[in-house]
């Protein structure tokens, strides 16, 4: 399986000029961005939902008449401050026209005609981390695997890995441990609904008693459990020894539970992964989703980055192979 994976990012698409949707929506094909549309009267309804973004592509005369766009700008800014703004222009393709509290809403800005500027903005702001497709098709590989192996006949599916620069929380359980060696340092975090959970575990499709399900303590080792496998199977796949340098830094995590956010001290984009759990025996019942979240905001040196290779010897030790 050597297949190249793709990162891609959703990005929120507020542009009304229909002369530039095509070239647009090329763009976005051509860089792993995922294009998604929604009204003018709906924007801040959506943002304020907790939607999953990267960024936000905005024409400067988005809505009702020229100049909406800005003003829209800082209203977005206002409620989702971590998403970079893109501002498309009609007559330059700079921001240094507009007044300062006006420029520094906005990422950067782009026309039209030189869609190239807008990637060098994008490199920048969201690509600005290289995940090796040797890692990220291995994190997907081995949190199926955990997932799998915790959840009885459920069927564990992964969407396209994506990047986002928000710092939400999604669902109410919430898991997070620390990934620590020589060639990055950061987080991982694990986040599901409760009452998806809950009734997974009243059907006996988890190794917690069913009698136990209203304990939301048995719901938390759940999720703590997988979270140990995923990071035990990183460890064992991935080389490089943790860091013995015992003036390693740390930074702050703020949680903030009442607008579901999290705050690592940079703004370092996220590396995310989401699951869906199905019954294998029954398609109608209800499947569970788990978000995976990697921030490396303390160290990220993919230079250095390699694979375990498990030889043949290893394996025929181990009796997961047998000589014919």
């Amino acid at each position: 399986m050597n297949e190249e994976i793709k990162v891609v990012s959703k990005f929120l698409i507020l542009d009304d000029d229909q002369r530039c949707h095509q070239q647009i929506k090329t763009f976005c094909d051509e860089n792993s961005l995922i294009p998604l549309k929604v009204q003018a009267d709906n924007v801040m309804s959506v943002l304020k939902s907790k939607v999953d973004l990267g960024g936000i592509l905005l024409s400067e005369n988005f809505g009702a008449d020229a100049g909406a766009g800005i003003r829209l700008g800082h209203a977005i800014h206002a409620v989702r401050p971590e998403l970079p703004l893109f501002l498309r222009r009609e007559g330059c393709q700079h921001l240094d026209d507009l007044l300062p509290h006006d420029q520094r809403v906005f990422a950067s800005a782009y026309m039209i005609g030189n869609m190239a500027q807008l990637r060098v903005a994008l490199d920048e702001s969201i690509f600005s981390f290289v995940y090796p497709n040797v890692l990220v098709r291995g994190i997907s590989e081995l949190t199926t695997a955990a997932l799998e192996s915790q959840f009885i006949d459920m069927k564990a599916e992964v969407e396209a890995p994506y990047i986002v620069r928000d710092k939400l929380i999604f669902g109410e359980i919430f898991t997070l441990i620390p990934i620590e060696n020589n060639w990055c340092r950061g987080y991982m975090m694990l986040q599901s609904e409760e009452r998806s959970l809950l009734e997974l575990v009243k059907f006996d499709r988890t190794h917690v008693s069913a009698d136990k399900a209203d304990d939301f303590r048995s719901l938390n080792s759940v999720l703590g459990e997988i979270t140990n496998l995923i990071w035990g199977a990183f460890k064992n796949r991935y080389a490089g020894a943790a860091s013995t340098d015992r003036n390693l830094s740390q930074v702050p995590i703020v949680i903030n539970h009442l607008h579901r956010y999290i705050s690592f001290g940079s703004d370092n984009p996220q590396l995310c992964f989401r699951y869906t759990l199905t019954d294998k025996s029954h398609s109608e019942a209800r499947s569970l989703v788990i978000n995976q979240k990697f921030v490396f905001n303390l160290n990220w040196n993919p230079d250095d980055f390699s694979e375990n290779a498990t030889s043949v010897e290893e394996l025929v030790s181990a009796g997961e192979l047998d000589l014919f």
